[in-house]
């Protein structure tokens, strides 16, 4: 039996990891096409069906289940080998992975990516922005940032940017027209500018002063799952939106928005980025880190 090829068994994986030809074929910079080739040689090469297809789906067969969880440690010691090989260089190199919120992602172009970017030429950045959260070793990302208090307790954790305050904003004119609220059961008489999160729930604005906490179902017409949607639906004049203060910091600045309810949005556990500690960690997470502690100590 011919050996199959390295770059078929890693197609194979990518696919298997993300269940489906197009997202694999995103990851690896290919056409889905030139994926679906790699995984019919293989097949033929080991004489087995790994991959049940349907025009919507792709399932692993029995087959397929075994060696991908066979391959999955193997290649991951393989990326392993080759980052300490890198390592020996003493020039960070290659691509750091990042799956962040939307918030977060904004934070780190602004504030480290061009850094990075400037200082390691042999380092690339590949930045997802997602709102769910995902288990990032299955994923195929170096690293996560989310929320503090979110981080599962098995990852090596780095905190950046100190703590983070969400805070209720709307535009001057919104508030001539409607007064801004004088306490957070006001809001039930405003237009909220309402957050659908990736669970598919409506998100309840929490609010605390003095030690007492109060969570308010906001009445609105609009409800936006993007962040920057909700902000730019604040700016023009749709209401009250409840946000991370990081994403309206320019516009607070230049009195396009205001906060309202200010005392009542106390600051909370800012952002962590966060990756496995059981692997080796690749030099460009390395370099990453090492710019993100300098410029968001």
């Amino acid at each position: 039996m011919p050996r199959p090829s390295f770059n078929d068994l890693n197609a194979f994986v990518l696919v298997a990891t993300h269940r489906s030809f197009r997202r694999a074929a995103e990851e690896a910079g290919v056409a889905p096409s030139t994926l679906s080739h790699a995984m019919k040689t293989l097949e033929e090469s080991l004489g087995v069906r790994l991959l049940n297809r349907t025009t919507r789906s792709v399932a692993l067969t029995e087959a397929g289940e075994r060696l991908f969880a066979r391959l999955t440690p193997v290649l991951e010691d393989v990326d392993a080998a080759l980052a300490e090989a890198s390592a020996t260089r003493g020039v960070p190199a290659g691509t750091v992975r990042i799956n962040a919120p939307e918030t977060a992602a904004w934070i780190l172009v602004r504030e480290v990516v061009p850094w990075v970017l400037d200082r390691f030429i042999d380092v690339s950045v590949d930045l997802v922005t997602e709102g769910r959260f995902v288990d990032i070793v299955e994923a195929g990302f170096d690293a996560g940032v989310r929320l503090g208090e979110t981080v599962p307790q098995d990852m090596v954790a780095v905190r950046f940017g100190g703590d983070i305050r969400f805070v209720a904003v709307a535009s001057p004119n919104y508030l001539k027209r409607a007064g801004p609220p004088k306490s957070p059961e006001d809001l039930q008489r405003h237009a909220g500018i309402r957050h659908r999160m990736p669970s598919g729930k409506l998100y309840r604005w929490e609010f605390e002063r003095g030690g007492e906490k109060v969570t308010i179902d906001v009445p609105g017409r609009l409800t936006l799952n993007s962040i920057a949607l909700m902000v730019e639906a604040a700016l023009e004049d749709r209401g009250i939106a409840y946000v991370p203060a990081p994403a309206v910091a320019p516009y607070l600045r230049s009195g396009r928005l205001e906060v309202v309810l200010d005392d009542w949005c106390p600051p909370g556990p800012g952002l962590v980025l966060y990756y496995p500690g059981h692997r080796q960690v690749p030099s460009a997470l390395q370099a990453f880190i090492e710019v993100l502690r300098e410029r968001l100590p």
